[in-house]
């Protein structure tokens, strides 16, 4: 029990550090950031496909928190990419027109 309540203390008090580190990073670097994220993400869903296939007989609550760890992760990898493509495009430049001026 007491294991228990340390590795709970510890996602605690990592939610908030993790909030104080995040809300400080300036908008310049949230596509890197981004790009990190995913890849932690990617590292989530990786890890909670191993534990549910290495698992002889994997309990119900083995079986819900992986199932809920690899949705969460994909939908948050998915949606980095998303984010990060549709921040990226900003930056491209846009194509000359091929109107000549004065011929319509």
């Amino acid at each position: 029990m007491d294991s228990f309540l340390a590795n709970i203390a510890i996602l605690v008090l990592s939610g908030f550090i993790g909030f104080a580190v995040i809300s400080k990073v300036p908008n310049t670097l949230h596509t890197p950031l981004m790009s990190g994220t995913n890849a932690i993400h990617g590292i989530v869903v990786l890890g909670a496909l191993t534990v549910l296939g290495t698992a002889d007989n994997p309990s119900i609550p083995l079986q819900i928190i992986s199932f809920v760890a690899i949705v969460f992760g994909t939908v948050n990898v998915i949606g980095g990419f998303v984010v990060t493509d549709r921040m990226l495009a900003m930056f491209k430049t846009r194509p000359a027109s091929s109107k000549i001026e004065g011929i319509n």
